[in-house]
């Protein structure tokens, strides 16, 4: 599968419900220290454009990254040889220093032919094989050999993804009873949920570090909040960012960030109190989004991560037990894959990412 590329100014690349693939995410990047690229891509399959970002971490070493793209992709048992293709050409316009490309692929996993476009509301068990063997089946047919799985996921890998095409009615009646009884309890206890300004980050702030050190993730500096209102908003395709939190009196409980873009809203950032958690503030401030993005002509809310399945082994199945409770159903993506183009910089980079995490993407 031969693809074709050419570079186009990274301010106008094509509208996307995938708001990493975005005008407004390339500037909210640029600020952090990334270069944006943008390319025009055409195959005797998948076409459009895709957002490559590329950003030196060591002196004679960068990374190009590709977030959640590119938005089209051909059938599963084609990924490699697409991959491939699209890596060699991406590969001419980058700087000689760069040493590998890392896509976080939104395309549906090849290991989820039951669940391809979202066809299964809800499946129990999902599992995918070891990384080598995942590497054997994309590599099938290419030339190098080259694709590498990376050895951590950057955005997600399953999702919970909401319809929002529906009555509010319809979508309560879908949710878990508990979940419908949570945002009612939080009605009942007076739980506000309200619109807030760039003034009230360092309020959210408090409560993300909060939910830090509850559930043991690493902190996200401050700028990465504080520049998703400050980035480049004058292009007619912007991004529309909502800010929610959730009081009780004058009490601040959780907030979350959530980012619209074409069709689709997605949920960035999320964070809760350590007090009145029996209020189900969370809860509500959920509700609020899916009310706010569904009145806004939105068909999507996307969850984000949770685990594969009902796994209570899996780091991530107490999300799995919010989210799935809302009524969506699970995507199983493909993940983050690279293709090395400097095999010594690429070992370096993944030894550190896989140690010390002192070489990382973020």
């Amino acid at each position: 599968m031969k693809v074709h590329l050419k570079q186009k100014d990274a301010g106008k690349l094509l509208p996307t419900d995938i708001v990493f693939q975005t005008v407004f995410w390339g500037d909210v990047k640029s600020r952090l220290g990334w270069k944006p690229l943008a390319f025009d891509f055409t195959s005797s399959g998948p076409y459009g454009d895709v957002l490559v970002l590329t950003k030196t971490l060591l002196p004679g070493l960068s990374v190009a990254y590709v977030p959640q793209g590119p938005e089209f992709g051909p059938e599963p048992d084609r990924y490699g040889l697409f991959l491939e293709s699209l890596s060699e050409g991406i590969s001419a316009h980058l700087d000689p220093s760069v040493t590998f490309i890392r896509y976080d692929l939104p395309w549906v996993s090849q290991y989820a032919a039951d669940t391809a476009n979202g066809s299964s509301s809800r499946v129990q068990s999902f599992n995918r094989p070891e990384a080598r063997l995942q590497e054997l089946r994309m590599n099938f047919g290419t030339r190098s050999w080259n694709l590498q799985k990376a050895a951590v996921d950057l955005t997600f890998a399953d999702r919970v993804v909401v319809d929002l095409g529906r009555s509010e009615e319809e979508m309560l009646r879908t949710m878990k009873p508990k979940t419908r009884y949570n945002i009612g309890l939080a009605r009942r206890k007076e739980i506000e949920v309200f619109l807030a300004s760039s003034d009230h980050l360092p309020a959210f702030y408090e409560l993300y570090r909060q939910t830090a050190e509850r559930n043991r993730f690493r902190i996200c500096e401050y700028r990465h909040f504080s520049l998703l209102f400050s980035a480049d908003s004058s292009h007619p395709d912007s991004t529309e960012i909502l800010f929610l939190l959730a009081r009780h009196g004058r009490d601040l409980l959780a907030g979350a960030i959530v980012a619209i873009s074409a069709r689709t809203a997605t949920y960035l950032f999320g964070a809760s109190s350590n007090e009145k958690r029996n209020l189900m503030a969370s809860y509500a401030i959920q509700w609020k989004a899916m009310q706010i993005a569904r009145a806004k002509g939105c068909l999507h809310y996307d969850l984000g991560a949770v685990s594969p399945a009902k796994d209570p082994e899996h780091p991530y199945f107490g999300l799995y037990r919010f989210k799935t409770g809302f009524g969506g159903r699970i995507i199983h993506q493909s993940g983050s894959w690279d293709y090395p183009l400097d095999k010594g910089g690429y070992m370096l980079f993944r030894n550190s990412e896989n140690m010390d995490g002192i070489l990382r993407i973020e």
